[in-house]
């Protein structure tokens, strides 16, 4: 499994889960271990009903608002011979969702069907009139939006007055405008009844392709040629599910489940199996953080610093010798992504740390902002939200990194913590500050905004305002939730593997956790930053090998500690052919 997070060793509440009692608590059968009984409790299951994994238990998708005119627009476009074109996002969302519509139309008789995804440098996001006017180089009679276009009133706007029909797949919230596309489809417009508001964009474009099949269908157009089966391609609808973290309800979980089981037994697109192989990811034990922490970055790294065609071309190809060449070149792109990252988190926390310092010699503890926001002249574009993440994660505060978007203009990436709806906060402070953001759009959790480069420290300080008033102190003290301890029978190969295949777990599915006191038998550092540790459990003689991913080497190893608190994962360490459990630590300190 080795999903490689950087281990925390600053001060955390340990917060161990509660399993909510419930009468039908009891819908367990016993091929299901009191251990998982509990795991799955915690998360709000309560009976096997809930963990159907099987494409009949799949939501069925007439409750998506405006379905039917999109299938009967697609429908027209198919049989009538219309040029259609693909308009995507440059994230893995986006990538997976246009490779999905190129192939699914093709598949089902489309003649012309082509692919456009805006470069982020040039165009930014989404449908915007310059892409409409790249777009009419392709003479499109049919345009479709994957992943964008809720929030594209303007383009297509555009669009329609080049003569286009419009429709527009997204899954991202709608603002109070919708643009006056021919139809939408996205289960969070208003008047959508769909009940999975969790969808990825992927998910959405899968569900209006399969109701296009029906369409075709009832028209009697596979008589004369092959009817595509759709399941065939839910390896591209896990891993962008999977990439864009999204939550994992129940209907996400059988999308994800089903199109792991077609890559597992090699059924899948020759551009994921050589992503997986860049990786080196062994595709018959592939799970669903391989995808989040393996693929999905290598895939993300084409749009993040060059252009997401060359993902989306990896994607698309049927030839395995290409997909190879192609997904080695994502992969240089990625350590290319790593190096730049690395060196703008290095500066980033070198100025939190002078703000730390001045804050600790501050009685009223104001320096260090609530919301905190960061600028470099000289920062990537595409790395801010990643940065932006691991900053986050350090500090445990809403962050926003900002870099230059040209002509005055720099370009912001958020990412929230729980209790801070960082989307609604800067609609608030667009309220209070009108102008003051160019555009801004986003979840919960994570959101993307324009301001002018000389507004930089007005925004800062409106932002920061908006975190005090909203936050409270104990919201911004971290939290490491568990599953409470294991027993020293359960810390063994078969739970870790009887874990592992009780996925999909992912974004507010949370894959298990567990604490407990062990004994330090032995550290030391590998790579220059991992610290390799053998522990014993307590009232136990038997020893494990545990490792501590990005430890902080500055207090790691440590010779004098003998007795150690962590929270772990229980992990399959593979080694030469030889299996055995491992702990992969998330925290560790000293008792």
């Amino acid at each position: 499994m080795s999903v490689t997070t950087s281990v925390t060793t600053r001060s955390v509440a340990i917060v161990r889960r509660k399993v909510e009692s419930h009468p039908a608590a009891t819908h367990f059968s016993n091929d299901i271990s009191p251990l998982l009984q509990r795991v799955y409790g915690a998360r709000g299951i309560c009976s096997e009903d809930e963990l159907q994994r099987n494409l009949q238990s799949l939501e069925s998708g007439q409750s998506l608002k405006d379905i039917n005119k999109a299938a009967g627009l697609l429908a027209d476009a198919v049989t009538g011979g219309q040029r259609i074109l693909i308009v995507g996002d440059f994230d893995a969302d986006g990538a997976t969702s246009s490779a999905l519509g190129v192939l699914a139309l093709r598949a089902m008789g489309a003649m012309f069907v082509d692919f456009l995804v805006p470069n982020r440098f040039e165009y930014g996001y989404g449908l915007s009139p310059a892409i409409v006017e790249v777009a009419k180089h392709k003479s499109p009679d049919l345009l479709v939006t994957v992943d964008n276009g809720i929030s594209s009133i303007d383009g297509v706007k555009a669009a329609k007055a080049a003569g286009m029909k419009v429709l527009v797949t997204d899954h991202h919230l709608a603002g109070d405008e919708l643009p006056e596309a021919d139809a939408i489809v996205n289960p969070n417009q208003p008047g959508c009844s769909f009940p999975c508001k969790s969808t990825a964009g992927v998910g959405v474009i899968f569900y209006v392709l399969c109701e296009l099949r029906n369409v075709l269908d009832s028209r009697g157009w596979f008589q004369s040629r092959p009817k595509p089966n759709m399941a065939s391609f839910l390896d591209l609808v896990a891993l962008g599910t999977v990439a864009d973290v999204v939550g994992l309800d129940a209907n996400n979980r059988i999308l994800v489940h089903q199109g792991i089981g077609r890559i597992r037994v090699g059924r899948a697109r020759p551009g994921i199996l050589a992503l997986a192989e860049v990786a080196k990811r062994e595709p018959s034990r592939l799970i669903a953080s391989d995808m989040g922490f393996a693929l999905a970055p290598r895939l993300n790294a084409a749009g993040r610093l060059d252009d997401m065609s060359l993902g989306i071309e990896l994607l698309i190809t049927d030839d395995p010798l290409h997909a190879r060449h192609l997904a080695s070149q994502l992969d240089g792109l990625n350590r290319e992504r790593r190096e730049i990252e690395d060196s703008m988190k290095e500066e980033a926390l070198r100025d939190l740390a002078k703000l730390e310092l001045e804050e600790k010699a501050d009685t009223n503890g104001s320096t260090v902002p609530w919301g905190v926001c960061l600028f470099q002249d000289d920062w990537h574009q595409g790395v801010i939200g990643i940065l932006a993440s691991r900053v986050k994660e350090r500090m445990h505060r809403p962050v926003i990194a900002f870099a230059p978007g040209g002509e005055g203009e720099i370009k912001g990436s958020a990412r929230s913590i729980p209790g801070f709806h960082v989307r609604d906060a800067l609609d608030a402070v667009s309220t209070r500050h009108p102008g003051l953001i160019l555009k801004f759009g986003g979840h919960a959790m994570a959101a993307g905004l324009s301001i002018l480069e000389k507004d930089y420290k007005q925004f800062s300080e409106a932002f920061d305002q908006e975190a005090r008033r909203l936050l409270t102190p104990e919201q911004l003290e971290s939290s490491l939730y568990t599953d409470g301890a294991l027993s020293q029978d359960d810390i063994n190969l078969g739970t870790a593997e009887q874990l592992r295949d009780a996925g999909p777990w992912g974004q507010n599915f949370p894959e298990p956790m567990f604490d407990g006191i062990f004994t330090l038998k032995d550290q030391r550092l590998v790579g220059g930053k991992h610290l390799k540790i053998v522990v014993v459990p307590e009232q136990s003689e038997e020893w494990v090998d545990g490792i501590c991913f990005n430890v902080d080497t500055r207090t790691w190893p440590d010779t004098s500690v003998q007795t150690v608190r962590l929270v772990y994962r229980l992990d399959i360490n593979e080694f030469r052919g030889r299996r055995s459990v491992q702990l992969v630590v998330e925290h560790l300190e000293s008792v």
